[in-house]
């Protein structure tokens, strides 16, 4: 069966929001410089910057399907470190960001698995 909604399109809207989240990391970096955890190294909007870098370029790796892969692969495996050192010490009061991050992780997975 042909599905009805295009699994490119599904690609598309998943790196539009991805690139959204790596223009707010740049937006935003003096607020969320505060939420990297105290054992990483230098200032935290250092770190900021970088992971809003590299959503960027998976969002553009995903739509140019250049390192496709990879890119999906490097971003599932950020995804993944933001839940296990930042969201999941606030599981009990918030669970949304480690539901968001381990949803986001697994699709992009699935989109570096697609041939």
């Amino acid at each position: 069966m042909k599905p009805f909604i295009p699994s490119k399109l599904a690609e598309v809207v998943f790196a539009l929001v991805i690139a959204y989240f790596g223009y707010l990391h740049f937006k935003n970096a003096a607020m969320m410089g505060g939420m990297v955890p105290d054992y990483f190294p230098g200032d935290g909007k250092i770190w900021i910057y970088i992971t809003g870098a590299g959503f960027i370029l998976a969002a553009i790796a995903i739509l140019t399907d250049i390192q496709k892969v990879l890119a999906c692969y490097l971003l599932a495996a950020v995804l993944l470190i933001f839940v296990f050192t930042i969201h999941l010490k606030s599981f009990d009061t918030n669970a949304s960001g480690v539901l968001k991050d381990t949803a986001m992780a697994m699709a992009a997975i699935l989109i570096g698995n697609k041939k």
